[in-house]
């Protein structure tokens, strides 16, 4: 009865948190933000449904399954990476005609005349020549 009840609370809070990512994927206004709330959800919800199933299966079936483990490692591993490139896609790609730049968006980007500490470590000869990427208009 506790077992059931445990096994029912992971999987009702795995389902909370894909509800919510999947809103603050269709409802948050830029992409930076739309990102963080899939990537969350993916970790926490999934989380829940592989814990969930492991006390399953330890508790019903009498065996414990190294497949939630190794499924949980490979979420772990590739989720924060896979975020990584589309928020650097997102900083760094091409912007179509007349489409506006997101408001604070030079965060991580480099913009000449903003940043003296690299502009005073450029004139040391120390770090490369301080140019924008290609493409980005600064």
């Amino acid at each position: 009865m506790v077992w059931d009840l445990l096994i029912t609370g992971f999987l009702v809070l795995a389902g909370v948190f894909g509800f919510v990512g999947s809103f603050g994927l269709v409802k948050l206004p830029d992409p930076m933000t739309r990102l963080h709330a899939p990537t969350k959800a993916t970790t926490l919800g999934v989380g829940g449904v592989l814990i969930a199933s492991m006390l399953f299966f330890a508790t019903k079936q009498g065996h414990i399954s190294a497949h939630e483990l190794l499924i949980t490692l490979f979420l772990f591993l590739t989720a924060p990476v896979s975020a990584h490139f589309l928020a650097k896609a997102n900083l760094h790609g091409d912007r179509p005609e007349g489409l506006p730049q997101p408001e604070g968006s030079e965060w991580a980007t480099f913009s000449p005349g903003t940043d003296t500490a690299a502009e005073a470590l450029a004139e040391t000869g120390d770090a490369p020549p301080l140019t924008p990427p290609e493409g980005r208009d600064h």
